[in-house]
């Protein structure tokens, strides 16, 4: 059931992404460009994603359980850090410069697009060697 569930998710996800046209990196580049030929789509479907998930969120922070009935883990660290602060300058250089962050370049590279399943390739080479380091 659980795998059920996230199947699920990530199908709806993955819809609305490409919905929204956030799985072409020319929409993201485009939002990212202030000084061009600036599309505000990007802020329109970040801020219904968050009107969405606020509530969703401050209700599953007083639950133990999910909806599926598995233990909720949370994150317990919370702060903000070097590491943080470091790994979100990586983020938008590397989000700026491909216009891909990790959802929509899952979606673009389920679909087939070369951009995407390099950019995909070159996130999990990334993780791999995060983890190596971090051993």
């Amino acid at each position: 059931m659980n795998l059920l569930g996230a199947l699920c998710c990530g199908l709806l996800f993955g819809f609305g992404l490409i919905l929204s046209g956030m799985s072409n990196p020319a929409k993201v580049t485009a939002f990212l460009d202030l000084a061009g030929n600036w599309d505000p789509s990007l802020a329109c479907v970040m801020g219904g994603a968050i009107a969405m998930a606020a509530p969703a969120f401050a209700w599953t922070g007083r639950r133990k359980r999910t909806l599926l009935h598995v233990p909720l883990a949370l994150p317990e660290k919370t702060g903000i850090d070097r590491r943080l602060v470091g790994g979100s300058l990586l983020f938008g250089i590397g989000w700026g410069l491909a216009g891909f962050c990790p959802g929509p370049a899952l979606v673009a590279a389920a679909a087939g697009s070369p951009g995407a399943l390099l950019f995909v390739a070159a996130m999990f080479g990334g993780m791999a060697l995060f983890a190596l380091l971090n051993k």
